[in-house]
């Protein structure tokens, strides 16, 4: 079963690196060098591919802007054009996305690019407005843990759709339309919040979310159905309204920045004693990161266009981080920052409270001679802010330990970058093979590490 799943994830990894350019699917890198300069993020790719899906909504072309150069953004291209959107790219960054001719598309050809992906999830709502039926196969994306369907499919039901599973994955039908619906999410899930807005839009009547996602990317989200003329009312204490139009058009707009990208980049300069100006970086996404950074004896100047990130010399100190939802620290941060961490004096403890598995990661590290304990039920903490998780876990680091070089596998995308800082950190050189996974979700990776002088090799 490892074998397979190796051997999976390495192909996984070709196909990403493939769709975006990648000449190898391994990196040898030199560590100990400190990296320098600056590099530009793009839109997030935690809301380019949805607005991307957005646009089957429109009865006329949207033209998404500042569109990341990512294997995700690829998949989902390939995908709408399966269903007859046609998309092009008049200029770098730019995409226009006419669904006038929308159809049923092939399985063979949804199922060969949904083992890469789990944003197929998320045609479920306009397909049934478009076409009256969905078929979703089996889901692919990074394996950090259970993400249950479970949520997206209880809320398709409370619209009215009919939900069948077969060997082939799951057909959604809504006979009778789609009806608006009042909806309570058990955890305010992303996906989930995406899918119920993606459905309620077009429903007939009027739809309430409650203990909704409240993420900037959907925030931004709702700006683009907004702009298509969706009426969606933000309510506090995490209340969606939605009120279901007839008709929708298409939209303009330019993705918000990947504040994702941003702060892993961050984590590279801070671990690496580095400096680096990410342009695009804003500020109000990144709060509660900026927090956490100066905490942990990071430095940063916030400037008009981006944020300088840097090490101001000295020790960097032990910190205890609690990931969470928005508008906590997110999981997809601590995993680069775990690396600084291992060069922090003291011991560090990260409780990771959205995804079970997203600490596997670490047993390089180990080998790699970082001082990484993960307690796999968790750890009470009489300062813990976050509410305990059945599924959470803790990595309790104690730092400062050097780091040596290793050969690794990159297992998912954050973990993958992860790799990439420990190894410009080690002493010795690094070989991280596949090195696609991590381009599902950092544009011109290779083009950003020359940029700040990091010194490798590809192949």
């Amino acid at each position: 079963m490892a074998a397979d799943q190796a051997a999976s994830l390495a192909k996984d990894a070709v196909k990403s690196g493939e769709r975006v350019g990648l000449t190898a699917d391994r990196i040898t890198v030199h560590g100990g060098k400190p990296l320098r300069g600056r590099i530009r993020v793009r839109g997030a790719k935690n809301l380019a591919t949805k607005a991307m899906v957005a646009a089957l909504l429109g009865e006329t072309p949207s033209v998404l802007q500042d569109v990341p150069l990512i294997s995700d953004v690829d998949i989902v291209t390939r995908m709408l054009e399966a269903y007859g959107v046609a998309v092009s790219s008049p200029e770098d960054g730019t995409l226009v996305l006419d669904p006038k001719n929308v159809e049923k598309a092939h399985f063979a050809k949804i199922d060969a690019l949904a083992g890469s992906s789990r944003i197929p999830i998320l045609f479920c709502g306009p397909l049934l407005h478009r076409l009256g039926e969905a078929l979703i196969p089996d889901l692919g994306g990074c394996r950090i843990g259970d993400r249950p369907i479970d949520f997206h499919m209880d809320a398709l039901r409370a619209f009215g759709a009919i939900v069948d599973k077969s060997y082939e994955g799951i057909t959604i039908t809504a006979p009778d339309g789609l009806h608006g619906a009042h909806i309570e999410l058990p955890y305010p899930s992303v996906g989930a919040t995406e899918q119920v807005l993606l459905t309620a839009v077009r429903a007939e009547g009027v739809t309430e979310l409650k203990n909704a996602a409240i993420e900037p990317e959907i925030l931004d989200l709702i700006a683009i159905l907004q702009k298509m003329g969706a009426i969606i009312w933000v309510e506090p204490n995490r209340t969606i309204f939605i009120e279901g139009v007839d008709r929708l058009e298409g939209y303009t707009h330019r993705a918000i920045a990947d504040r994702n990208e941003a702060a892993s980049w961050a984590s590279a300069a801070l671990a690496t004693r580095g400096d680096v100006f990410v342009e695009n970086a804003k500020q109000p996404e990144l709060l509660t990161f900026l927090n956490v950074f100066r905490k942990a004896g990071g430095a940063f100047d916030v400037a008009d266009d981006g944020i300088r990130f840097y090490h101001p010399g000295g020790a960097l100190k032990p910190v205890q981080v609690e990931t969470d939802v928005h508008p906590g620290f997110m999981t997809d941060w601590q995993q680069p920052l775990i690396i600084a961490l291992t060069q922090a004096e003291g011991i560090s403890t990260v409780h990771e409270t959205v995804y079970e598995n997203r600490f596997g990661f670490t047993d390089a590290l180990v080998d790699m001679g970082a001082d990484i304990v993960v307690h796999k039920d968790g750890l009470e903490s009489v300062t813990r802010r976050v509410p305990r998780r059945r599924l959470e876990q803790a990595a309790v680091i104690t730092g400062p330990t050097a780091l040596h070089g290793a050969d690794v596998h990159v297992p998912d995308l954050r973990g993958g970058f992860s790799y990439l800082i420990a190894a410009l950190v080690a002493d010795g050189t690094s070989t991280i093979s596949n090195l696609g996974l991590i381009s599902r979700g950092y544009e011109h990776i290779i083009d950003k590490l020359t940029a700040l002088g990091a010194d490798f090799e590809l192949g």
